[in-house]
């Protein structure tokens, strides 16, 4: 049997199962807080960036792995591993994907890179899904495949905390900043093959809310869900509250809730909620 390395990125939400499994890699993102270097989830809590956040002189800054990154681990596979699958973050909204590929040319084992077209939790579902195929005994060609279709199913909607820190990180245009901040606008963001975009303009948190309840409520129906993904930026209440009201109305659903990470909050600030799922899943 092919003995293959499965390797994702910082910005994935690694569960207990996942954390524990042997052959599972996670490489770092990178953070820039006033010429200070941290790596993702290794020397910079989400918690301790947002209390750096107060207090920065700059805009905060992120960087993919580099180049020379995923090659040191992809040549420290090879001693072990016949392939390697990287299921990465959209390449989108990083370059992750970019740095993978191209350091893939310079090593001897095999990689394939994935485009999860997506990032945290949904993109550790696609991770997840990868790992149960193989080990049912799927050929790499065909897992790829089952994963290329479960991803362009997604529906992912988010209510940002912070649409300054979004359009000061490049994520947001200048108009979408402006008609959400001043004109008291809450704009639903979607993620759309990969990349972020404006899905409706409401007046409120709650009335947001609502909104997007009812996207999920048609998705539900329509493709009977096993599980949704809600997404927090550093507070979890909001996010356990929706978690009850959603498993009130839906008893067979199952909810996961996971914060976005460090990389994630530098871009979308602390009180970010938002909520995913797959369709194909």
């Amino acid at each position: 049997m092919v003995k293959t390395a499965w390797v994702t990125d910082s910005t994935a939400f690694l569960d207990e199962e996942l954390r524990n499994h042997p052959d599972i890699y996670t490489i770092p993102l990178t953070i820039l807080l006033d010429g200070e270097e941290f790596s993702d989830g290794i020397d910079l809590t989400p918690a301790q960036l947002f209390e750096r956040l107060k207090h920065q002189k700059n805009p905060p800054k992120t960087s993919q792995p580099s180049v020379g990154a995923f090659q040191t681990l992809y040549n420290q596979l090879a001693k072990e591993y016949d392939q390697v699958v990287a299921v990465l973050l959209s390449e989108k909204l990083s370059g992750t994907v970019s740095s993978s590929e191209q350091a893939a040319k310079l090593v001897e084992i095999p990689v394939t890179t994935f485009n999860s077209k997506i990032l945290t939790y949904p993109m550790s579902a696609l991770l997840k899904k990868g790992l149960e195929l193989q080990e049912a005994g799927h050929s790499l060609e065909s897992i790829m495949k089952k994963l290329e279709t479960i991803r362009d199913t997604n529906e992912t909607y988010v209510l940002v905390g912070s649409l300054e820190q979004l359009h000061r990180g490049g994520r947001m245009s200048g108009l979408q900043f402006f008609l959400g901040s001043m004109l008291n606008v809450k704009p639903i963001i979607s993620i759309v093959d990969g990349a972020l975009t404006v899905k409706e303009k409401v007046r409120s948190e709650k009335k947001a809310k609502e909104k997007i309840l009812d996207y999920f409520r048609t998705s539900y129906e329509k493709s009977q869900l096993k599980e949704v993904y809600i997404l927090y930026g550093l507070h979890v209440a909001p996010a356990a509250a929706w978690k009850v009201e959603l498993e009130e109305q839906f008893p067979e659903l199952k909810v996961i809730c996971c914060p976005l990470g460090a990389v994630i909050g530098v871009h979308a600030g602390e009180n970010t909620l938002g909520i995913s799922w797959h369709n194909g899943l």
